[in-house]
């Protein structure tokens, strides 16, 4: 279910994104037609205005018909019916064009009746090192006597200078599609690995639980023969068995419990409990098999909490589990609750080996270990506190990991109460 949401969530957001892209193209294709439209008017109205100059220098009529004609998108000839000086008339020409802002170079010539072509005229340019640059051909008309053509050689290049908002937010909109579609195969990608990773977790943990269950039966059935419990050395063997099978039992239980997590949210059953009393209680059986455990549980208030006591007690079991695990010399553990506003701050401190500054927040991250400063020994699985911070999460709890001022390191779980 979950996935089949996730590719239509992709589908989507895939649909919508060329959606957009593709308005934004038409709406790109249809603001350089207006361009063009507006250049195109813009350029009629000034030859316009270089008729009327030249008509009015000999004091003739204005014609009736319209003179101006577009041959082509960058192409006009203009019929005026009178003969004209070409300096007047590139006059004319530029200072029309500067007057309705018609900013781009610009090219003329004009027709000659003794040689029946057309005389290429200039290009005038507004890069003065541009003025004089080698023409194209101007074709004659029929039917016209006194004419003269202009052709705009960078139109296209002008349409699309001022179209430059529009190209930018195409491209930025073809840049997010292509981010998407990458993302998108990324988390595909990392999906797969993910429940690889799992199914291979889940595989191995219960391949490991059939062989283990067998070894802690036989292990607890030889520590009641009376061979092996009246024997010392033996006795301690089957001790160290049972301890070490239990240990990686625990282990296992843990691994199952986190990729069972990964695949469906774990289920809370909230009780109002004291939280002190489950960690004095965990605490004892902590003492019971680390004799040298150094634990104190200090309480200023006891109030109840609502908690899943099964996953609190994991919370409690690892973060104990954890100070002793990274204790180079005798471990101890110091419990604080106290309460501050509404909340209840339980202080987790140890005097351990603490964690550097730089890694200290990635301490919650899955398969995350922190290294031993003294044997380079990486111990268990990153898994812990990793299933620490889900709890807490889960219960709407505040978690932070801070190092002690002398040395070691503690958890603080804040609590609403």
């Amino acid at each position: 279910m979950k996935r089949l949401r996730l590719n239509i969530i992709i589908v989507l957001g895939l649909v919508a994104i060329i959606g957009i892209l593709v308005a934004q193209l038409l709406w790109t294709r249809q603001a350089y037609t207006i361009e063009e439209i507006k250049f195109s008017q813009k350029a009629h109205v000034a030859l316009l205005e270089v008729v009327k100059n030249l008509y009015g220098e000999s004091r003739n009529e204005f014609p009736t018909e319209n003179p101006v004609q577009k041959i082509a998108n960058d192409y006009y000839i203009v019929n005026v019916n009178k003969d004209f000086e070409p300096d007047i008339l590139e006059y004319y020409l530029t200072s029309e064009f500067e007057k309705i802002n018609l900013d781009t170079d610009f090219e003329y010539a004009m027709y000659d009746c003794e040689s029946d072509e057309m005389v290429y005229g200039s290009y005038v340019s507004l890069n003065p090192e541009g003025k004089g640059s080698k023409s194209v051909y101007f074709p004659k008309h029929k039917n016209l006597v006194y004419y003269f053509a202009v052709r705009f050689p960078n139109e296209t290049s002008y349409l699309f200078d001022s179209l430059k908002f529009w190209f930018v937010l195409s491209g930025a909109l073809v840049l997010i599609l292509l981010i998407y579609v990458y993302s998108i195969f990324t988390i595909i990608q990392q999906r797969k690995y993910s429940e690889l990773q799992r199914d291979f977790l889940n595989n191995m943990t219960h391949e490991f639980k059939t062989p283990l269950s067998s070894i802690l039966l036989a292990a607890r059935s030889m520590q009641t023969q009376q061979a092996v419990y009246s024997n010392q050395r033996l006795d301690r063997y089957a001790h160290l068995i049972v301890e070490q099978s239990e240990k990686l039992n625990d282990h296992i239980d843990t691994i199952l419990n986190i990729a069972r997590s990964d695949k469906m949210p774990l289920q809370l059953k909230k009780t109002a409990q004291d939280p002190t009393a489950i960690i004095e209680k965990i605490a004892a059986e902590f003492k019971e098999r680390h004799p040298d455990l150094d634990i104190e549980i200090k309480a200023e208030e006891h109030p109840k909490i609502k908690l899943d006591v099964f996953h609190f007690s994991n919370v409690v079991q690892n973060l104990i589990d954890n100070s002793i695990k990274y204790s180079n010399e005798k471990p101890v553990v110091r419990v604080h609750a106290r309460i501050d506003g509404k909340n209840l701050l339980l202080d987790f401190a140890d005097e351990g080996m603490g964690v550097p500054p730089k890694k200290l927040a990635n301490i919650f991250d899955r398969f995350y270990r922190v290294q031993n400063e003294k044997s380079n020994e990486v111990k268990g699985f990153g898994l812990g506190l990793y299933y620490v911070k889900k709890v807490c999460i889960l219960h709407g709890w505040r978690i932070k990991a801070l190092n002690n001022p002398g040395r070691g390191l503690t958890i603080s779980i804040k609590m609403p109460l």
